[in-house]
């Protein structure tokens, strides 16, 4: 298990260290900025000639095995960031090891603190079935931002802290097997997150609640799986809101494409069609730990897309939430039937005044806005 700390400058020396940034950056650095995490294996000589020597998308070790510095592409696409933020994960993971403390040094303008801080964390997932022994860790993330030496506040620590467990509770949800992830386990693990939060209220229809309710979407989808599609609501109501979010995720915990059925190099890796509802969980119970001050809604639309007697078929009619027919020709278009008894139900009885959804929705997406950090 890896226990993540944020700091808002580098002040302690652990048995590995990777300072990390865009080369214009790590140009900008000064020996002294990161003293503290080298401790005395880096005299202020080696470092200053590696700086000097780095280029783009390089990696140079101050100490074999203990202290490496990389910077980032400044390359720009359709595929990346401004803050290269997308190069981050596989950095840390390349070059910090995987066993021992360590220290990850983040080098950025401070307007990328956060993209690039919460970057680090995806570094860790929490979900493992490898059956190599697994150690415990922690690591420390520091940051230098050589337009702005000010320090991070408490406020911005608390706000990394908060978004980089949501996601690596989000990936946990998305790693886990069908087997382990189901309809019956993110409902039970949306409970007990509203029941870790103050004042947060849980609404659930399951089954045929869902049918007898009108909502032929969700029901449609799930009603063939062996455990019972669901929708699941979380509200947050500060006082003094003055405006009401709904988040609404599509959850479909695996889409074996129904009736439409996928292919057996097309199947595998779908028990990743509930990123939407993980994220939407995960970003909401942040949201709340943070303190957000307006009225919040997470809005599951929770299914499997499975083959069986009861499973809808091409040809199909579906009355959803809003009343609109649907008569169904593709079985594995299923995201948009979920979703839209979501936000039907996010805009008819919550009375929210945003609906933001999020999805794992279709790959033409990846033509789109690219495949690195887009969706």
């Amino acid at each position: 298990m890896v226990n993540i700390v944020y700091k808002s400058k580098v002040s302690e020396s652990l048995p590995t260290t990777l300072i990390l940034g865009e080369l214009s950056n790590l140009k900008k650095l000064k020996f002294e900025d990161v003293q503290p995490a080298l401790g005395d294996r880096v005299t202020e000589t080696v470092f200053t000639g590696c700086v000097k020597s780095l280029t783009d998308s390089d990696v140079a070790w101050l100490a074999p095995k203990q202290v490496s510095i990389a910077t980032l592409s400044s390359k720009r696409s359709r595929n990346t960031t401004p803050t290269a933020a997308h190069h981050i994960m596989d950095t840390v993971t390349k070059n910090l090891g995987k066993n021992g403390n360590g220290n990850v040094v983040v080098v950025c303008q401070k307007q990328y603190v956060f993209a690039c801080g919460v970057a680090v964390a995806r570094a860790f997932p929490v979900y493992t079935r490898k059956t190599a022994e697994t150690t415990n860790r922690n690591i420390t993330i520091s940051f230098v931002t050589p337009d702005d030496p000010a320090p991070l506040s408490d406020s911005d620590l608390s706000t990394l802290t908060a978004s980089a467990n949501a996601i690596r509770l989000t990936a946990e949800i998305v790693d886990r097997p069908r087997n382990e992830m189901t309809c019956d386990d993110i409902v039970k693990r949306a409970n007990e997150i509203a029941a870790s939060l103050p004042g947060v209220e849980t609404v659930v229809f399951r089954g045929e609640e869902l049918r007898d309710r009108g909502f032929g979407g969700i029901y449609g989808v799930g009603q063939a799986a062996e455990t019972p599609p669901a929708l699941v609501v979380l509200s947050h109501r500060p006082a003094n809101a003055t405006k009401t979010i709904a988040w609404c995720g599509k959850g479909i915990m695996y889409d074996t494409g129904g009736f439409s059925i996928k292919t057996k190099t097309g199947m595998p890796g779908m028990k990743r069609d509930c990123g939407g509802a993980a994220a939407i969980l995960a970003g909401f119970e942040a949201a709340v730990r943070i303190g957000f001050t307006q009225n919040l809604h997470a809005v599951l639309c929770v299914a499997e897309n499975s083959v069986g007697p009861k499973a809808t078929v091409p040809d199909d009619i579906h009355i959803l939430y809003s009343g609109k027919s649907v008569e169904i020709n593709n079985t594995d278009a299923e995201g948009r039937l979920v979703l839209g008894d979501g936000v039907a139900y996010a805009r008819k009885d919550l009375k929210a005044d945003i609906v933001l959804d999020m999805a794992t929705l279709t790959g033409a997406q990846g033509i789109t806005t690219g495949t690195s950090h887009a969706s």
